[in-house]
């Protein structure tokens, strides 16, 4: 055996225990990669059913509740008396013009319990646009 050959297996054994620590790091970092992943993916959809649950309870609890059609009933004033002539326009525009001087707290209340009654999707998609 001569030296040449005698100095080859350590090295070679380096070299290959230093690859194999390249390729466990590697590897190590792919996983972590994967594990956060399905973190975010579980969050995600945890916060999905959280809101599925919520608006399935909001909606059952508002089966044998008249908020619905009281404020269907209240939002459809303007609605008709804009249809009775000039008198009719009047009141409408007044009343509106009166709505924009009340406090911002009072208009985003109002804003929540329609909000609420509804649906807070489909509120949150209209006042978006």
């Amino acid at each position: 055996m001569s030296i040449f050959t005698a100095a080859l297996g350590p090295i070679a054994n380096l070299a290959g225990s230093w690859l194999q620590g390249k390729a466990d790091k590697n590897a190590a970092a792919a996983k972590l990669k994967l594990t956060e992943a399905e973190a975010k993916a579980k969050i995600m959809m945890s916060e999905k059913t959280s809101v599925a649950d919520w608006e399935r309870i909001m909606a059952e609890g508002s089966t044998n509740s008249f908020k619905d059609e009281w404020l269907v009933g209240l939002f459809s004033i303007p609605l008709v008396l804009s249809f009775c002539g000039e008198w009719g326009r009047t009141v409408v525009a007044e009343g509106f013009q009166a709505l924009e001087q009340m406090p911002d707290w009072y208009q985003y209340t109002l804003g929540v319990i329609v909000a609420a009654s509804f649906g807070v999707r489909s509120a949150t998609k209209f006042f978006r646009k």
